[in-house]
């Protein structure tokens, strides 16, 4: 059976951290997180979003808490849904407050911005009594208007400047329950930020490159970002923000870790970009296979190939794998030729055999 080998890429050694039981950190796998984008406070359609990326493969959920009516909509979430969720404070340390009342799994906030000392001691001894840690995210677009002054601008040294300001606010409370995160949205500046801090702090990093763009500008931009960062040691838990449904998100996360040998969800799905020697349609045939197969269990490499130089190879070393000829193609599974099938039969005959491969399906008599 095809399998992607394992990475060979160095892990930072970090702290470790538990969200509502999903390690972080201290060599645990790296998680895939999302956010929800519907208004937290209309609580129906935040739970069926949640629902939707936990489906999809989502590891933890944050939210924004904007208000009260968000601290109160939080609760009625948190007993509906399964996954660990985070919650996104700013300004007032209240929500905070509220939020750990209602059993929320992590805080993500930035101790110097929600008041006084006093008012941020009160945050972290409520967060250390239930376990809960707290993210210190800092963004580009958002550092203290000393450091901007000071750096000449939004610097990867000052985003590290920021993270360790707030960092020391946490330390001096004996409160080290900590990941840290510095997000550009570009991923030069990303990257030097994290190298610069990855040698001064041993807390684990939530990566990603914010703001990122569209569905496919975005992912491409993370896809680069982040493998960056990964094939360094530097990301811990990673979030792909994209202009689009949070499900993507999800499904980019996995794909970005898969592409390098580090976590795998699902079916990996291989397909021939085409060439003037592909006498089918293919397009359609390798979509309509990744759509079916979407979400599905599994450990598996499935191949679509559109010809005949490079497919039966693809094919044989794939767990199932098709090579297209003129209007059909040869199916392989674990390196044996099945049969020969219609086109538009493929990819109905690519899902009947993953079926049988976990034990679903019948085999042809």
């Amino acid at each position: 059976m095809t399998k992607i080998a394992g990475a060979t890429f160095p892990r930072r050694k970090t702290r470790q951290i538990s969200v509502g039981g999903v390690l972080v950190g201290g060599g645990a796998p790296v998680s895939v997180q999302s956010m929800t984008k519907t208004d937290t406070r209309d609580v129906g359609a935040t739970v069926a979003q949640i629902r939707r990326l936990e489906k999809a493969g989502c590891e933890i959920v944050r939210l924004a808490v904007p208000d009260e009516a968000a601290v109160e909509a939080l609760g009625k979430i948190r007993s509906r849904v399964s996954l660990p969720l985070v919650a996104d404070i700013h300004f007032d340390h209240r929500l905070a407050l509220g939020c750990l009342a209602r059993g929320i799994d992590g805080l993500r906030i930035n101790p110097g911005n929600i008041g006084s000392k006093a008012k941020v001691r009160e945050v972290v001894l409520a967060a250390r009594d239930r376990g809960v840690p707290i993210r210190i995210g800092v963004n580009s677009g958002s550092l203290e208007k000393d450091l901007l002054k000071s750096h000449g601008g939004a610097t990867a040294e000052a985003m590290v400047e920021s993270a360790l300001r707030h960092i020391a606010i946490l330390e001096e409370l004996d409160f080290r329950d900590i990941k840290v995160s510095l997000k550009a949205s570009d991923v030069p500046r990303t990257l030097q930020a994290y190298r610069l801090l990855a040698c001064r702090v041993d807390y684990p990093f939530h990566a990603g490159i914010t703001e990122a763009g569209t569905l496919l500008s975005g992912t491409v931009k993370s896809a680069v970002g982040l493998g960056l960062l990964l094939a360094d040691g530097l990301a811990d838990t990673l979030r792909v923000s994209l202009t689009a449904a949070p499900e993507a998100e999800v499904r980019a996360g996995f794909q970005i870790l898969a592409s390098l040998g580090l976590r795998r969800r699902g079916l990996n799905v291989v397909s021939c970009p085409t060439c003037g020697r592909c006498e089918i349609d293919l397009r359609p045939i390798a979509e309509a296979v990744e759509k079916g197969l979407a979400g599905r269990g599994g450990d598996w490499t499935v191949a679509v190939m559109g010809c005949m130089v490079n497919g039966p190879g693809e094919a044989r070393e794939a767990d199932l794998g098709v090579a297209c000829g003129r209007d059909s193609g040869v199916l392989f599974k674990n390196g044996k030729l099945l049969r020969r099938v219609p086109g538009k039969d493929i990819a109905a005959e690519l899902a009947r055999e993953i079926d049988r491969l976990a034990g679903k399906g019948k085999e042809p008599s």
